[in-house]
């Protein structure tokens, strides 16, 4: 009888595990189709965005594109968040969590050099300078993709258990000299809130490795980076007589190879990845003239705050000596930059088994650190986040020839677009059925 009675107690939960368990495979079907209906306009959006990439806190055209989709989905849509952001929420049918996913807009200050029919041929400013523009870094395939994920979602919103938001980030690659934006100003302006966000998303596309795969590892994952401007101050003087001035140029050589000793000589490398890179060296108008000053700017990256402010410490040292030495005045300034990209362990223990499913198990794998940074860190702040990385790198390219991003030739295979849609849409829905499987 004990037998019995156990059976008989039993087939209700059996019964409701087995109906929510039908019920759940229908809805992943009928977004499955929604992702395969938009597939061909997730390319096409790309593409025009691709031709026409804005910078930093200029997102006007891209940002309007986005608001006019949503809102032809049926969503509550905000725009103007930190400048060019919009926000979108979708509510599902049914009560439960709320997820973000996030998508990053901006281009970059680079003359693209493809030959792709749809290249870039914009032109904007950057810090007082005429520039080419492009989507040097895949930001126009993110919009695409949470564009597409957002009308797939949308299409199923009735079956849905919460809520979904949908934040499209102006300013990822920092905002211009002087303004505020990106992740951190749309925190500040409540985009984690109304209705309050419990878990972020994001992903990112580059020919790190081949489309039909992704990458994420748990824990600290994109290094922490910050911005440094250095000014050397000497004394003007003619070319042919450079003793009766101060070189700011030779001051400003000598700092940088001396820089690169943090790296080679000062950091245990095997313990503590650290980049610190001159991207940027200015001085001077004419052959026969010494100068009175040069500048230049850099990037530090690191995955240990500790070894983040002695690398600090080590770079204010060597300018301050170096000029010195040299009779010169030198200054330094180091932005506080964004953290290290840090994904939460049970969310990605929650989530990683996705990525499997949409990709196949042996198509997802963890890859090295990342010295490259995301803004996105500071989403991760607030809440628990999850990043991951999509490839894009047609499938006849050997690793070795892989263009990286930030690169004027960077380009993707578009089949990567299709699955990175996939997959937010399922890391969208595996989150906010978390606590749906096992019934009421």
């Amino acid at each position: 009888m004990r037998f019995v009675a156990k059976i008989f107690f039993a087939l209700p939960l059996l019964l409701t595990t087995f109906v929510w368990a039908e019920s759940d495979q229908l809805l992943r079907s009928q977004l499955a189709e929604e992702v395969n209906a938009v597939a061909a306009d997730v390319i096409s959006w790309r593409r025009d965005i691709h031709q026409h990439p804005e910078l930093s806190n200029r997102e006007f055209r891209t940002s309007k594109l986005v608001a006019e989709h949503l809102r032809g989905l049926g969503m509550q849509v905000q725009t103007g968040v930190a400048h060019t952001g919009v926000v979108a929420t979708l509510r599902g049918g049914k009560p439960g969590p709320v997820v973000a996913l996030r998508a990053d807009m901006d281009g970059l200050p680079v003359v693209e050099k493809t030959g792709l029919p749809y290249a870039s041929k914009q032109l904007g400013e950057y810090e007082g300078r005429e520039v080419g523009v492009m989507h040097a870094c895949g930001h126009d395939n993110h919009v695409a993709i949470l564009m597409g994920a957002a009308q797939a979602l949308a299409a199923v919103r009735e079956d849905l258990p919460g809520t979904v938001k949908f934040i499209f980030q102006p300013a990822e690659e920092g905002p211009p000299r002087g303004e505020d934006g990106g992740a951190k100003m749309m925190i500040a302006e409540g985009a984690l809130n109304n209705p309050a966000v419990d878990a972020v998303i994001g992903l990112h596309i580059s020919q790190g490795s081949a489309v039909g795969t992704a990458t994420y590892r748990s824990k600290g994952f994109m290094a922490s980076a910050q911005r440094f401007d250095i000014e050397v101050k000497g004394s003007q003087t003619h070319g042919a007589r450079p003793w009766a001035g101060v070189d700011p140029i030779v001051v400003g050589a000598q700092i940088v190879n001396a820089l690169q000793t943090i790296v080679s000589r000062q950091i245990d490398i095997t313990q503590h990845p650290v980049v610190v890179t001159v991207g940027n060296f200015q001085a001077g108008v004419r052959n026969n003239i010494v100068p009175e000053t040069a500048s230049m700017s850099g990037t530090i990256r690191t995955f240990d705050p500790n070894i983040r402010l002695a690398v600090h410490e080590k770079i204010r040292r060597i300018v301050s000596n170096i000029a010195e030495s040299q009779g010169a005045q030198a200054t330094v300034e180091i932005d506080p930059g964004v953290p290290v990209t840090y994904n939460d362990s049970e969310l990605t223990a929650l989530l990683g088994p996705t990525l499997d499913k949409v990709y196949g198990a042996t198509n997802v794998y963890e890859p090295p650190l990342v010295t490259g940074a995301e803004d996105f860190s500071f989403f991760q702040e607030q809440v628990p986040g999850f990043f991951f990385f999509i490839g894009a790198r047609p499938l006849d390219v050997p690793s070795e020839k892989a263009i990286p991003n930030h690169s004027p030739y960077f380009y993707v295979d578009e089949g990567a677009l299709k699955p990175g849609v996939s997959a937010m849409t399922q890391l969208a829905l595996d989150f906010l059925q978390a606590d749906q499987s096992g019934g009421e």
